[in-house]
């Protein structure tokens, strides 16, 4: 098929236009940069051998996302594009908004005028919000924290009703938990712009020197260790995901939603000290308050996608963590 990835010069878009390459699939990214670097579609071109076909604009660019689908003759959409950091969200909500689900109306309304009626979106395991039961499945009730998980939650309601109004959409929501690790080539990985949002990435610019320290922010949790406990899945596993996703609409109709994770928790400290092993240094940390909103654990149920998608992930932590410190070694070279 003939597939467009909107934001998909970013992390998790860039793993998964290698995977859909590699299946045979031909892929054309949409994406403003403005997560990414113009540098990754080099990077995917080395990965590859061949080139990739992008165009630079924003999802919010209706025509230009209309002209772009038409010209390549687009079977099919996966839908990455738009800003994705929570605490960022609660300062801007406004840009999140717009950014999110503007954005996405205005894909909507281009594969509508177009008749392309098939689209994988990727939302966030933050629309169930605080657990209250685990391992959380897709029937979890759900009630975001932010206005990050707000706009997955706003989008994915707009997606049910596009698809209620018309039989012929075929629509797979994927709820990602926490993806990590890299590209076995070290060229693809996990590269925020300032100081890291996410776990695995600070702790890597801790182990090769970039900061000086990691901040666990709380170890009076009622977990294991005391410290929070968060369902990682290496971002190869999620890119397969999406690969499966993509031949699910080619066998069904109507909307269906599915949890992507391991259906395993691991604690920070259990992170961190994986990661020492992954690359043989000891990682500096201080225990700090609880950051406000944070909760103790949060894991998938994966029972449907592994029934529905025949998809599972097969990497251990370990193999995420050794990938991230590759990628970042690479980027230190």
């Amino acid at each position: 098929m003939n597939v467009l990835l909107t934001g998909g010069a970013g992390y998790i878009g860039s793993h998964t236009c290698v995977a859909l390459v590699e299946a045979g699939h031909s892929v054309v990214i949409f994406d403003n940069f403005c997560n990414s670097s113009p540098s990754v579609i080099q990077r995917l071109e080395a990965v590859l051998g061949k080139s990739v076909a992008y165009v630079e604009g924003d999802v919010r660019n209706t025509e230009l996302l209309q002209k772009t689908m038409e010209h390549h003759s687009i079977d099919a959409v996966i839908h990455f594009a738009g800003l994705k950091a929570v605490g960022e969200s609660v300062e801007l909500p406004l840009d999140y908004y717009e950014n999110n689900v503007h954005g996405t109306l205005s894909l909507l309304r281009a594969m509508l005028n177009l008749g392309i009626k098939k689209l994988v979106f990727s939302s966030s395991a933050t629309v169930y919000g605080d657990p209250e039961y685990l391992p959380i499945d897709e029937a979890h009730p759900l009630d975001p924290q932010s206005p990050y998980g707000q706009t997955k939650l706003q989008i994915e309601e707009i997606l049910r009703d596009v698809a209620k109004a018309d039989q012929e959409w075929k629509i797979a929501i994927l709820r990602y938990f926490n993806p990590t690790g890299a590209h076995p080539s070290r060229l693809l990985g996990e590269r925020p712009q300032g100081v890291p949002n996410n776990l695995m990435p600070y702790i890597a610019q801790v182990a090769s020197g970039k900061l000086s320290e990691l901040k666990v922010f709380g170890n009076d949790y009622p977990t294991h260790d005391g410290t929070g406990v968060r369902d990682y899945l290496h971002v190869l596993d999620l890119a397969e995901g999406h690969l499966a996703a993509v031949a699910y609409l080619n066998q069904t109709q109507g909307i269906e939603i599915f949890n992507l994770g391991t259906g395993q928790g691991y604690s920070v400290l259990q992170m961190m000290q994986t990661f020492e092993e992954a690359c043989g240094k000891k990682i500096a940390y201080k225990i700090v308050s609880r950051r406000l909103g944070d909760i103790a654990s949060c894991y998938a149920s994966i029972a449907k996608a592994n029934q529905v998608l025949a998809w599972s992930a097969s990497r251990s932590l370990l193999d995420m963590c050794k990938s991230s410190w590759a990628f970042e070694s690479q980027s230190q070279a």
